[in-house]
Order: structure tokens, then C-alpha cells, then sequence
């Protein structure tokens, strides 16, 4: 089914790296009801053909892009008639040659020097609430040191730093939902005290249409859902959405890491001693950004709520799946 345009972009051309994640999939969508043509960077273009459904036909096109710095070539190609660029690429964990630094780093750097190259006078960069170059999580640092780069290269730029972000595919809600259908309990990293400020994918992919089309000005925004949240609170959300009674255990921060140490080892790691790292410090939109107005209000955005979602994705985790009656 052809998606119904809404926007005048008029077939201008925008090319999204990571264009085929759990975000970039939503940030595609977005773009293509506003009429741009979207050429969508990725490493694995035969990987991303659930992104042709997001639009018309002949519309999103998927192109083979490494943003490490022996495949400048590739990004240059890929930015090449673009008439703006977004950068989505990021990494929950380390593995090989994908390192925090070598991705969203230097990486990050590389697409702002080949846009600058391409002349365009901005790019928008999707960062993390909890960006530090000071920070003692490696992740903190290389997402801070991407947001430097883009910046000093291209100071018109705008970047967007989510709060953890919740929707159908994504990897901390469904990964809580796993362990509630797994375990009979509620492991609560830190004691569950490290506040969030769950922001919905959509409403993100939003910010970033809007970024592109150039609806804000240059500079940097938190984007964080309507409610702060605790790690406690989160979990007690998914258990009352998965219909699951478990008991809700802290887990100190040196017990976490100790297995951190095993489960990073896994091909699709379950936790990594960086993640423990980051859940030590709160990740909820700044006082400063919410005075100065740089949130989702500027977009004009109504943030959703986690319980207005929750449900329509973390069923699978029932005990009947979507059969399940809820428990009286």
C-alpha cells in the first residue's frame, strides 16, 4: 500500500545513515510521507527491504555505507546530490572492528566532513541524553566526541539527544518483557533507582523530519516522554503489561558487572559492563534544556506515554501471548 504524503518536500533527496534500525525505520517512514526521496545508508542494503513498505514505490532506495574511516568512500557516495543528511548510527555494544569510538565518533566526524564537502551547512545528529566527554561509560564519551565533531564541523547542525527510547523493536522494554517471561524475578540493576524519561520512537522519528525541513534552529535538544520513570517503575510497567507477577530483587552495580563480564561475550550481548556503567548515572531531559525550550515542545511534538504503547508490543511476553486475559 502507497503511504499518503502529507509534506511538500517535492522529491527532494535526503540520505539517513542507519537508515534500516529500530529508529531509522520510523525516521524513513516520517521522511517519506513528507515526499522525500530517501536513500538509506546501511552496511547491509540486502538486509533492508522492510524499509520499501515506509513509502511509495521508487521512493527509498538502500545503499551500501561503512562509517569507519577505510570507508570514506562509501559515505561520500552515499551523500553524494543529497539535499540533507541524518546520522543515526550508534552501538550498544563493541564487537570487532565496531567500536564506540571508530562508529559514533569518528564516524560521526566523517559524515559531517563529507557533507561539508558535498555543501550542505548541516547535518542532524541523533545523540543520547548522557552524552559526556567526561563521562566514566565509553559510550558517553564517543557519543559526546560525535557531537563535537559534527558541531565544529558543521556548527548549523542540529543534534537530538533521546531518552531511552521505547516502540515495537526495541531493546530495553522487549528486553525486560524476555526476562519477565524468563525468570521469576525482576533483576533491579543499582536498586533501581536510576531514573528515565522513556520517549516514543515515533515521536523521535518526528524531531528528526522536523529537524530536517529545517522547523527549528541549529543547536541542541533533549527529547524525553511526558513522565520520568524509574528502573523500578519501568519494570513494575512491563510486568503489569506482560501479565507477570515477579519479585523485584536489587541487583548491586558490582554484581551486575561481574556478569556483564560473561554476558558481553554473547553474540547479541544481554548486558555489557559499559551499559552498567551508564545505568549509574539518571537519563532524563536537563532543567536547562526544558528552560531554555529545547525539548520536544519545540517541535511542537505531544509526547506518548509508555502505558498508551506498551501493550501493543510486549503481548508476546504473556503467558497465552495476545490470547492472555489480564489477571484480576
Amino acid at each position: 500500500m502507497s503511504a499518503p504524503l502529507t509534506g511538500s518536500a517535492q522529491g527532494r533527496l535526503v540520505t539517513v545513515f542507519g537508515g534500516s534500525g529500530f529508529v531509522g525505520r520510523q525516521v524513513v517512514r516520517a521522511l517519506a510521507r513528507r515526499g522525500w526521496r530517501i536513500r538509506a545508508a546501511v552496511r547491509r542494503p540486502d538486509l533492508a527491504g522492510p524499509l520499501q513498505p515506509c513509502g511509495n514505490p521508487g521512493q527509498i532506495a538502500a545503499v551500501q555505507a561503512n562509517v569507519r574511516r577505510e570507508h570514506a568512500w562509501s559515505v561520500e557516495r552515499a551523500i553524494e546530490g543529497a539535499d540533507a543528511v541524518v546520522n543515526l548510527v550508534g552501538l550498544l555494544a563493541q564487537g570487532g572492528k565496531q567500536t564506540f569510538t571508530d562508529v559514533m565518533a569518528d564516524g560521526a566526524k566523517l559524515i559531517a566532513e563529507k557533507a561539508k564537502a558535498a555543501g550542505l551547512d548541516r547535518i542532524v545528529q541523533v545523540s543520547a541524553i548522557g552524552a559526556d566527554a567526561d563521562g566514566t561509560a565509553a559510550y558517553a564519551r564517543a557519543k559526546a566526541e560525535g557531537e563535537a565533531a559534527v558541531l565544529a564541523t558543521l556548527p548549523n547542525s542540529v543534534i537530538l539527544r533521546p531518552s531511552v527510547i521505547f516502540g515495537p523493536d526495541d531493546g530495553f522494554f522487549n528486553l525486560l518483557g524476555f526476562l519477565a517471561s524468563l525468570t521469576p524475578v525482576m533483576p533491579l540493576i543499582g536498586g533501581g533507582g536510576t531514573r528515565f524519561q522513556p520517549v516514543f520512537v515515533r515521536d523521535v522519528a518526528e524531531a528528526v523530519a522536523i529537524a530536517v525541513e529545517g522547523g527549528v534552529k541549529p543547536g541542541t535538544y533533549e527529547l524525553g516522554g511526558p513522565e520520568v520513570k524509574t528502573f523500578r517503575e519501568c519494570a513494575e510497567a512491563v510486568c503489569t503489561a506482560t501479565h507477570r507477577r515477579r519479585l523485584m530483587v536489587p541487583w548491586p552495580f558490582a554484581l551486575a558487572k561481574f556478569q556483564a563480564k560473561f554476558l558481553q561475550m554473547l553474540p547479541n550481548p544481554l548486558l555489557t559492563e559499559d551499559q552498567v556503567e551508564l545505568l549509574k548515572t539518571d537519563n532524563v531531559v536537563s532543567g536547562a534544556a526544558v528552560a531554555e525550550g529545547r525539548t520536544l515542545a519545540a517541535f511542537g511534538i505531544e509526547p506518548t506515554s509508555i502505558e498508551a504503547e506498551l501493550d501493543a508490543y510486549l503481548w508476546r511476553f504473556r503467558p497465552r501471548g495476545q490470547f492472555d486475559r489480564k489477571p484480576a
